[in-house]
């Protein structure tokens, strides 16, 4: 296996080697060399390798690699861009990759498509397969339904041990997938629909009985389930009154319809958390520092042009009183102007930063990747509102001096300030982090860092 990027002392130069290898590969069409070299890499490593390759380059491997394969690695991108890369792929080639997926999975990405492009991908796939993806993804993401899994094993309660023994010997190869921890009852089992949920059987109980017993005999009757149109915030409670692992989930009409776990909950919860930090620093879309450099400025300034407009407002009641000033101290009443918005401009940054921290998309010793990445938006953004209040302070008192000092220190302060925020909230975060003793949980898609976002800011505040 390569030598991990990520803990040698050249982490940056040997992760950037192997970049413009496997970009080479792929150009010369040498996508099986590629995949291979990508396989060596470490999960952490292989996340920032495939969410820097070029947006056409990592078309070109997926469009190369099986579908097992592709599907694999689109676990290993950001959301943001895996849904980009399905628009722009063929409709069958999505659909072969997409069918590699858990049904829960196959909805959160096809969701998240134009309808169009939904229509064209589902139109390739099985048809009870797309049937069930078409269910999943009428439901939100702030719900049961929209956080389940459909791929469980029911049994009906006139069924015997020998006979679901023998279902599970039968189709062992599909249940092998399968996160098999208990055994659903119901009243019966069709190929249209799922039976009423009547109890739970645990595997222990199943492996250690005769096997002529009946299995309602045996079951835990009447168990505990949540709809499938239950609120995420009541589902997280429910977890946290009850130390399950998973819970079945019913329909309208009692139906089993799927099984929530409790990881995939406390993922939820951890990425609205994330989502709403980030809104409250102006991040209203997903932002990752491999999107071009116009996009990310563009998203940032709709949200700063509004910001300076309302301390304009909040500047004039100091220029109520200019009168009884110096012309001089005309200044006085953009400093908290400037002041506030590159604030916000940091804050920005800072919210990239730990978002791109949360997912291992950066390391905190890529100061100099950061850096650069955020002195264009820095430049960018600075210009745009320097310019901005520059004509705001030209056009009031009709001194072209006084606009050209006010726009230089805004552009100068939002410069500083992005570039400050995004490479010192890393390092700052990870520190706290060693020096609480806080980690990162893993699992089967992306890594998440368990400190709430608001705890987060506070670290980068005294850390």
């Amino acid at each position: 296996m390569i030598e991990s990027p990520s803990t040698s002392p050249s982490a940056s130069f040997q992760l950037a080697e192997i970049l413009h290898q496997v970009e080479a590969l792929v150009e010369s069409a040498n996508i099986h060399e590629a995949e291979q070299l990508i396989s060596q890499l470490e999960p952490s490593d292989r996340l920032m390798l495939l969410s820097r390759l070029p947006r056409e380059i990592r078309r070109a491997l997926f469009l190369g690699l099986d579908a097992e394969k592709a599907a694999d690695y689109l676990h290993d991108i950001p959301e943001v861009q895996a849904l980009r890369m399905l628009e722009r792929i063929a409709p069958d080639k999505a659909a072969c990759i997409l069918e590699e997926l858990p049904k829960d999975e196959q909805a959160d990405f096809v969701g998240e498509l134009t309808e169009q492009t939904q229509q064209s991908i589902l139109a390739e796939m099985d048809s009870d397969g797309a049937k069930e993806v078409r269910e999943l993804i009428e439901f939100s993401d702030d719900e049961a339904g929209g956080i389940m899994i459909v791929e469980f094993v029911a049994v009906p309660a006139s069924s015997t041990v020998a006979d679901v023994t023998q279902k599970l010997q039968a189709n062992a190869t599909t249940y092998s997938d399968y996160d098999v921890q208990y055994i659903y009852v119901v009243d019966q089992v069709d190929h249209a629909q799922t039976g009423k949920l009547v109890g739970v059987l645990r595997l222990r109980d199943l492996v250690l009985s005769e096997p002529a017993r009946k299995i309602e005999s045996m079951m835990i009757p009447q168990p505990l389930s949540v709809s499938t149109h239950t609120h995420l915030r009541e589902i997280n409670q429910f977890f946290e009154d009850h130390s399950f692992v998973g819970v079945p989930v019913v329909d309208d009409q009692q139906n089993l319809a799927g099984v929530l776990r409790r990881g995939d909950v406390e993922e939820a919860m951890a990425d609205r958390y994330a989502e709403d930090y980030l809104k409250t620093q102006g991040i209203v879309d997903e932002e990752l520092r491999t999107m071009p450099l116009a996009l990310r400025s563009r998203r940032r300034l709709a949200w700063l042009s509004i910001n300076i407009l309302l301390n304009i407002v909040a500047a004039s009641v100091i220029a109520f009183y200019q009168d009884t000033l110096a012309q001089v101290i005309a200044l006085a009443v953009f400093l908290p102007i400037i002041s506030d918005m590159s604030g916000c401009s940091g804050n920005q940054a800072v919210a990239v930063s730990m978002r791109e921290l949360s997912l291992g998309l950066v390391n905190p010793q890529e100061v100099g990747r950061v850096l650069f990445k955020e002195i264009g938006v820095g430049l960018i953004n600075g210009l745009c509102l320097g310019v901005l209040i520059a004509l705001v302070a030209m056009l009031w008192k009709g001194n072209p001096w006084l606009g050209i000092v006010v726009g230089i220190a805004m552009m100068a302060n939002t410069l500083v300030a992005v570039s400050l925020g995004g490479t010192l909230a890393g390092d700052a975060i990870v520190q706290a982090r060693s020096r609480v003793g806080v980690g990162s949980d893993s699992d089967h898609r992306h890594r998440h860092v368990r400190i709430l976002p608001g705890a987060e800011f506070c670290i980068v505040m005294v850390g």
